[in-house]
């Protein structure tokens, strides 16, 4: 079947499955004998008629919408950046403009009158030129565009989850806003998103016959007449103007702008024109159908369900199915390394450095007026203050640790707990343990936390076995993994059930209700699994070798990386049960012990848990004092000062 007989074919059953659900919903309120005097004569008494003329039909005309121009700005971001998964989701402008609408609605709420996408488009401006500046040293590579844009709208949403928690009274409807509902009231957001919208596709329009040439090389383009710079720019800010537009009046709704463009290629949209056509279809009847299976759902009990949210399921497997398409991510020229500029320092600088931090923590702290040194009021705030200072250092001796052991294992310079994903799938298996045993104890709330992470690493391992483990490969299918995970994890905190309100604060890596019992066992899990590391380092040093190499040396292969896979779910699961599933110390303490001269496993191991302590420990001493009266969780601090690191290092990297 050819493409153009295919493209209308394929189409047009989408179509009709979209319109098949809609009509069985309206039938449910209305019955179909009716639907022609509604249409001619609507009657303001007729609750029903108001249901589906006030919220059915808006809450679908506004979903087709937020699909077609989410899809038409993914298509644009991939065409002008040459990069088949770049999207307003993966570039990290979703994520932007979702930050600067929080921070416009608490600074500067009069920004939120209507003409508010100005502050969105700012936002996602400032993103994505991040994103591009950061990428720039590597020549816009796609892998190097893509990790910044991931971690650049990581990093603006653990910004916005501090705004949050920090102003949880004003800014309380944020978290379900920034989850991407359609629900309408009236046809307000239609005659807000219509003509703005319009204004960005005409725009497009406008240019596509010159953006149709940029899959040509840079030279052939300038040797046609093509004025490269502004073109882009042009399209880049048409883009831009599109998310912006959708996420301040909808929220965020992730990958759709990667799966329209791949959809319309999978039924045969070669051209970019035909893409043009076709990929904004895509995106208007994805996103219309994943409504419209959520409101069945809600039909039979589930709760309310937000769209954004439901659509990372779709989008997070639809890049892992990407991943071969983008060139050159099998190592050579696109491998990249984070900034070394080795240093050195003795192992008693580091635990003198270690000893004072403690002693800060534990007799320090802010007051009314100023910064307070206990030194008679100690046998007061001991109690309170060591529990948290303890499990803090365990939490960062335990994902130290399991960075080491991650980056050895994988030979890759970037890879950690948090990275990967398996601290999300940690966090996971806590989350289904609680909904199927909600008076579990530590042991088995340990053991499911175990399993989620041993589950998602083999699951990543098995993924990337076709590319015989490559470092980049590996790195993007963790992400895509892990944003698959939190997508599960937002829906099921949206859902409304009780029992997961209190792992609010546990996510964002909170110590707050840590007893001393519970962080001395902690603390003693992590030597006696510190313990296993040291004796697993031979392991680990052969694996760097490569696989012939520690073949011939006498390495049972399967048997060393199913025990190393264990011990580093376990870490992971052990520091996930009490911090969260995201701090980046198990990316940053590894790689700062490279920087201070550790490149022996044991070294690593040894300098990269004293570091990882060193940045937990501070972490929760400056969330506790800096911000007083309010506490920021010591995961969401040591987040926001992990992702800064990771791309400070990103940028000054080149690749290898």
């Amino acid at each position: 079947m050819t493409p153009s007989v295919r493209l209308p074919l394929l189409g047009s059953g989408l179509f009709l499955l979209c319109a098949g659900l809609l009509a069985a919903q309206v039938g449910q309120v209305l019955p179909w004998q009716e639907w022609l005097t509604s249409l001619r004569q609507p009657s303001n008494d007729d609750y029903r008629q108001l249901l589906i003329w006030y919220s059915l039909l808006p809450r679908l005309t506004a979903g087709a919408l937020a699909g077609a121009a989410l899809a038409l700005a993914g298509l644009v971001l991939q065409q002008v950046l040459r990069n088949p998964i770049a999207s307003p989701s993966t570039l990290g402008i979703a994520g932007g403009a979702q930050l600067a609408m929080a921070a416009g609605s608490l600074f500067l709420p009069a920004s939120l009158n209507p003409g508010n996408e100005w502050l969105a488009l700012i936002g996602g401006l400032g993103a994505l030129a991040l994103v591009l500046s950061l990428a720039w040293g590597r020549q816009l590579s796609p892998l190097a565009v893509v990790l910044a844009g991931l971690v650049v709208g990581l990093y603006c949403g653990a910004l916005s989850g501090a705004l949050i928690l920090l102003h949880e009274q004003r800014l309380s409807g944020l978290f379900l806003w920034g989850a991407g509902s359609l629900n309408q009231q009236d046809w307000s957001a239609v005659s807000f998103l219509w003509p703005r919208l319009l204004i960005g596709a005409l725009a497009i329009v406008l240019i596509s016959r010159p953006l149709g040439l940029l899959a040509l090389q840079d030279e052939q383009a300038r040797g046609l007449g093509i004025p490269l710079f502004w073109l882009r720019l042009a399209a880049l800010l048409a883009a831009v103007w599109l998310c912006a537009c959708i996420t301040s009046a909808l929220g965020v709704f992730a990958f759709i702008g990667l799966a329209g463009p791949a959809l319309a290629r999978l039924l045969g949209a070669r051209r970019f024109s035909q893409q043009l056509f076709w990929a904004p279809l895509c995106g208007a009847l994805i996103l219309t159908l994943t409504d419209q299976a959520l409101q069945w759902a809600e039909q039979l009990g589930s709760g309310w369900l937000p769209t954004g949210a439901a659509t990372a399921l779709i989008g997070a497997p639809l890049l892992l199915w990407l991943l071969p398409q983008v060139r050159g991510l099998n190592g050579g020229q696109d491998s990249l390394a984070l900034n070394t500029r080795p240093a050195r320092i003795g192992l008693k600088g580091l635990s003198a450095l270690l000893v004072g931090i403690l002693l800060l923590a534990l007799f320090s702290g802010a007051g009314q007026a100023h910064w307070l040194i206990d030194t008679t009021s100690w046998a007061q705030t001991l109690p309170w203050r060591l529990p948290r200072v303890l499990a803090a250092l365990a939490a960062g001796i335990l994902l130290a640790l399991a960075g080491t052991v991650l980056q050895r294992l994988a030979n890759n310079p970037l890879a950690s707990p948090e990275v990967l994903g398996i601290s999300a799938g940690s966090a996971l298996g806590l989350i289904a343990l609680v909904l199927l045993w909600a008076d579990a104890g530590r042991s088995a709330q340990l053991l499911a936390g175990a399993v989620g992470s041993a589950l998602t690493l083999g699951f990543l391992l098995s993924l990337s076995r076709r590319s015989q483990y490559s470092p980049q490969r590996l790195l993007l299918a963790g992400i895509a993994i892990a944003a698959l995970l939190d997508a599960v994890l937002h829906l099921l905190l949206a859902s409304g059930d009780p029992r997961l309100q209190p792992l609010l604060f546990w996510l964002a890596g909170s110590t707050y209700h840590t007893s001393l019992t519970q962080s001395l066992s902690l603390l003693a899990l992590a030597l006696v699994l510190g313990a296993l590391c040291w004796a697993g380092s031979r392991w680990l040093t052969l694996l760097g070798l490569g696989a012939e190499a520690a073949r011939g040396l006498g390495l049972n292969l399967g048997k060393a990386r199913l025990s190393l896979l264990s011990l580093a779910a376990l870490l992971t699961a052990s520091a996930t049960l009490l911090i969260g599933p995201l701090s980046f110390i198990g990316l940053m303490a590894p790689h700062m012990a490279r920087l201070l001269g550790a490149q022996r496993v044991r070294q690593q191991l040894l300098i990269g848990s004293l570091i990882g302590a060193c940045l937990m420990v501070l972490a929760d001493w400056l969330g506790r004092n800096v911000l007083y009266p309010f506490q920021l969780p010591a995961g969401l601090l040591a987040t926001l000062v992990g992702g800064l690191y990771f791309l400070i290092g990103l940028r000054g990297g080149r690749a290898q």
